[in-house]
């Protein structure tokens, strides 16, 4: 089928990746001519749609690519064809390996890279989600999604209190929610990171794109990087993004990246998958027990002016120091 659905290519051999679920099979081949193709047959209509949708990001983006505003490269769609109820999409091969995160070490080298490869994804022009058919959320939207996500998970009675209760406060604080919508890769993985040499040289896997909170995609770096490295990251990410960062980038993706248990609980509960629940529940018990009762954002301490006429003078040796005098006599002509 990978011959019919683009012209030219001849199967020759077997490659990697091969990798089936009931939903998606992808099959790496190696054509007559030398080229690397990775063959994705999704097996539902839902996996189809989010094939085609993707498709559409990625030729965006490989635009964006030859006209060299990127420094890494994402997977070419050449063709697809839909036949016998399956959808079948063949795109080029990408080289690299994923990325070892828990590995990364502080410095120039692939900390750094990750950070640019980021701040390079989130100045992406919107248009390029837009014109794809992706989801666009603005800053109140995207707050609004999270606190339904909020009130699901609060329904199903296996979140910590104090979870709801820290989650709700930093929801529920305007101040964190001001931030410029960008876009958002939205399933960062060690698997959808590519590096070779020491640099990021792909991203892969943009079926979750959409335009939103920035913050999404650093929740994965904070919750796996080591701490060492998050100066290097978040420097590196800084040069790369041309407007600079809103202040409270990194406390929304601390609070993403604890609100992903919540949306895998949730998960759980919606497919009726109890080991999946109980793994939910067994991190967000161990969750609560690290953070205890403590806010995910301290409040700001109020600024209070002084009411006229009520103000009461400070004790002198409140505001003054006491000064050694010197006698200091007058020189000789």
């Amino acid at each position: 089928m990978a011959s019919v659905a683009v012209a030219g290519l001849n199967p020759a051999r077997l490659a990697l990746p091969q990798s089936e679920t009931p939903e998606r099979h992808i099959t790496g081949v190696i054509d007559t001519q030398g080229r690397h193709w990775e063959v994705h047959e999704a097996r539902t209509d839902a996996v189809g749609a989010s094939l085609e949708a993707e498709a559409e990001v990625l030729r965006r983006i490989g635009r964006v690519v030859d006209d060299g505003r990127l420094s890494f490269d994402v997977p070419r769609v050449s063709g697809s064809l839909r036949q016998q109820g399956a959808h079948i999409q063949v795109r080029s091969h990408v080289e690299g390996k994923p990325i070892p995160v828990e590995a990364l070490r502080p410095g120039p080298g692939m900390s750094a890279g990750l950070g640019k490869a980021l701040g390079e994804i989130h100045e992406l022009d919107m248009s390029v989600i837009s014109e794809a058919g992706m989801p666009v959320y603005d800053a109140e939207e995207v707050r609004r999604r999270w606190l339904s996500l909020l009130d699901d998970a609060a329904a199903t009675g296996k979140t910590p209190p104090t979870l709801l209760g820290r989650w709700e406060q930093a929801l529920e604080d305007t101040a964190l929610w001001r931030f410029r919508p960008a876009v958002v890769h939205g399933d960062l993985a060690e698997e959808n990171v590519l590096v070779a040499g020491g640099t990021v040289v792909a991203v892969r896997g943009w079926s979750q794109a959409h335009v939103g909170d920035p913050a999404e995609d650093l929740a994965w770096v904070y919750s796996s990087a080591p701490v060492d490295c998050l100066d290097s990251i978040e420097d590196a990410y800084d040069i790369a993004r041309s407007e600079g960062v809103d202040r409270h980038l990194r406390e929304r993706a601390e609070l993403v990246s604890e609100l992903s248990l919540a949306r895998w609980l949730l998960h759980g509960v919606r497919t009726g998958d109890k080991p999946v629940i109980n793994d939910a529940v067994a991190m967000l018990e161990d969750l609560a027990a690290q953070v205890g009762d403590a806010p995910l954002v301290e409040p700001a301490a109020p600024r209070l002016a002084p009411v006229p006429g009520e103000r009461e003078p400070a004790e002198p040796d409140a505001i003054t120091n006491p000064v050694a005098m010197v006698r200091v006599d007058d020189e000789d002509d």
